[in-house]
């Protein structure tokens, strides 16, 4: 079999991290292949002669074009029925192990990124996640490498506002995990009660096509009291399987055999303080095979 092209090679050797990229940006798995594609477009046509260092213009690329998609679907989303959550993926061990990265894919990170303007969202991925120059980040949102650099401070400080407080080791995560599974399955109200924060919040994300909480739903007595209802109706027919979802510990639902919901958790001071639970089947996709991330 032939070698592929020059172009073709090294578009594949950084495949993942353009991926990762686009994934952080614009927080849709969907959407960051769609952004893969149309930077393979524009790359196949370039005179690789001309180009200096290949991997910085790929990533220029895949910025430029996922920035476009950012603000055509910030549009979409002020009509998506409901809460919008990040698209789950499942991740492989080697993510976890990999603590930046993993913090930078979470759930409740991807819902911070959410609230930065779309510049502002790029500049900070491309310098706190990838480490990539101002020079080169500059270069990828047409801004001066001084304006980059008062942008990165500005989303740095937004950011460091509403981030976890602390980080929390695996092993925490794992018993929150564990003891949230057990009262849930066994409809135990205190045990809830004790491993969710007073001020915890509940997302759920439908999509419009399956049914999920229509606003955030606040507080442990009633995120407590919805879980247990709810799970009393079902119960005979759903199992919750813990697995590893944007490099963290989470929970995969199933219903009559049928991948039905992923539960992603926020944790702090060894409490959840954060339940985002995505049901809308668009968004399962890449839940039934491991994606690979990159930095």
């Amino acid at each position: 079999m032939a070698a592929p092209d020059p172009a073709t090679a090294e578009f594949v050797k950084h495949r993942n991290l353009l991926f990762t990229v686009a994934y952080e940006m614009l927080g849709s798995a969907a959407d960051a292949e769609d952004v893969l594609q149309e930077t393979w477009l524009r790359w196949a046509g370039v005179d690789l002669g001309e180009v200096r260092d290949q991997r910085a213009y790929l990533v220029r690329i895949t910025t430029r074009q996922a920035l476009t998609r950012l603000r055509t679907a910030a549009r979409r989303r002020e009509s998506y029925v409901g809460s919008w959550l990040p698209e789950p993926l499942l991740t492989a061990p080697d993510v976890a192990e990999d603590v930046a990265l993993a913090d930078s894919v979470s759930m409740a990170m991807l819902l911070v990124l959410e609230t930065l303007a779309p510049t502002e969202r790029a500049v900070f991925v491309l310098r706190e996640v990838f480490d990539i120059g101002y020079d080169e980040i500059a270069d990828a949102v047409d801004k001066s490498p001084a304006a980059v650099r008062q942008i990165a401070h500005r989303a740095r400080a937004h950011v460091a506002a509403r981030r976890p407080r602390q980080a929390v080791s695996a092993t925490e995560t794992r018993y929150a995990l564990s003891a949230f599974q057990r009262a849930v399955e066994t409809g135990d109200l205190q045990g809830l009660l004790d491993i969710l924060a007073p001020d915890v919040v509940l997302l759920g994300d439908g999509g419009g096509v399956k049914q999920a909480v229509p606003r955030p739903i606040l507080g442990a007595d009633k995120v407590a009291r919805l879980l247990v209802g709810g799970w009393a109706r079902v119960a005979a027919s759903t199992s919750w399987q813990p697995t590893l979802v944007n490099g963290h510990p989470a929970l995969v639902v199933h219903l009559d055999g049928e991948l039905d919901t992923v539960v992603a958790l926020r944790i702090e001071d060894g409490r959840i303080t954060g339940l985002y639970a995505v049901r809308n089947p668009e968004k399962l996709s890449h839940m039934t095979r491991e994606t690979t991330l990159s930095r």
